[in-house]
C-alpha cells in the first residue's frame, strides 16, 4: 500500500492540482499546519484525509506524519509540486518491484514562466519515496530524509511551482532565513564580517557561474541574486542573535 503525504499551510492555490496528480496512490493524507484559507475545505471536498499538526520544524512535522499512517510505502509531496504521469508510473512500478528502501525523484522548478535547468534548482534529486520505518527526517529547515539501505532513482518529473512573484520569493527567503539562523544559533554556529560581506557574493558567483545559472537567461540572474540575498539574511540574522537582538520566529509557508 502506498500513501502520499502533503504538508500544507495556506495552500488553497495549489492543493487541488497537487492532490489530483496523486490519484494513483492508495491513500492521500494532508497534514495541515493551521491554514486560515480554504486549504482544508478543498482537500476534504476532494475526498482525502486531513490531519492537523502544528509545526515545530519541518523534520518533526514529517516524522509525525509518518506515525499517522500504516502503509508500507510513503511518498512525500509538497503542496506546490505536481507528479507527472511518467513519474507516477515509475513510482507504482517501484512499489511493486520492492527492490530498494528509498527512491530519488528529480524535481524541476517552474518559476516566472521559466523552466529552470541550472543554478541552485537545476538537476535536483530528492529522496521522496521510501519504505515506512526505513529512516527519518533530519534538519529543521532544508530537511532531508535519511533512509538506510539501497537507494535508486525514478524516471519522470516532480514539477515544482514555488513563489511565482518576486514578492512571494522575498517572503519565502525571509521566512527561511529566520528558521536557518535560529537553527545555526541553537547548534552553536557563529558568523563573522567576512561571511556577512563575502558569503552572498560567493553564493551568487557559485550559482550563476559555476552552476551555469547564466544559461537560464535573465530568470537565472534574478534567481541567483535572490538566493545570494538569502545567504546574506541568514548570516546577518545569526550575527544579530549573538548580539542579543532577536529577529523573531517567522512562520514558514
Amino acid at each position: 500500500m502506498l500513501t502520499a503525504i502533503i504538508l500544507t499551510k495556506n495552500e488553497e492555490k495549489n492543493i487541488e492540482k497537487c492532490i489530483e496528480s496523486l490519484r494513483f496512490c492508495d491513500e492521500i493524507v494532508v497534514v495541515d499546519d493551521g491554514s486560515v484559507d480554504n486549504t482544508v475545505k478543498i482537500a476534504k471536498k476532494l475526498g482525502v484525509r486531513v490531519v492537523g499538526c502544528k509545526m515545530q520544524d519541518f523534520s518533526s512535522q514529517r516524522n509525525w506524519a509518518i506515525e499517522q499512517i500504516k502503509s508500507n510505502w510513503i511518498l512525500f509531496v509538497d503542496a506546490d509540486e505536481i507528479v507527472n504521469q511518467e513519474l507516477g508510473d515509475s513510482i507504482q512500478e517501484a512499489v511493486k518491484k520492492n527492490d530498494a528502501n528509498g527512491y530519488l525523484v528529480q524535481r524541476v522548478d517552474h518559476i516566472w514562466n521559466h523552466k529552470f535547468k541550472y543554478g541552485d534548482v537545476g538537476n535536483v534529486w530528492l529522496l521522496r519515496l521510501a519504505r515506512r520505518g526505513a529512516g527519518q527526517w533530519l534538519g529543521e529547515v532544508h530537511e532531508r530524509w535519511e533512509v538506510d539501505g539501497r537507494i535508486e532513482k525514478l524516471v519522470g518529473e516532480l514539477s515544482h511551482y514555488p513563489h511565482q512573484t518576486v514578492v512571494e520569493f522575498l517572503k519565502h527567503i525571509n521566512n527561511y532565513s529566520t528558521l536557518k539562523a535560529n537553527e545555526f544559533y541553537k547548534n552553536g554556529r557563529k558568523t563573522n564580517i567576512l561571511e556577512i560581506v563575502f558569503g552572498s557574493i560567493y553564493r551568487f558567483v557559485y550559482l550563476y557561474i559555476c552552476r551555469f545559472g547564466f544559461l537560464d537567461g535573465t530568470a537565472g540572474f534574478v534567481h541567483a541574486m535572490l538566493m545570494s540575498f538569502y545567504m546574506f539574511l541568514v548570516a546577518g540574522k545569526l550575527y544579530l542573535l549573538y548580539k542579543g537582538i532577536p529577529h523573531g520566529q517567522t512562520p514558514a509557508n
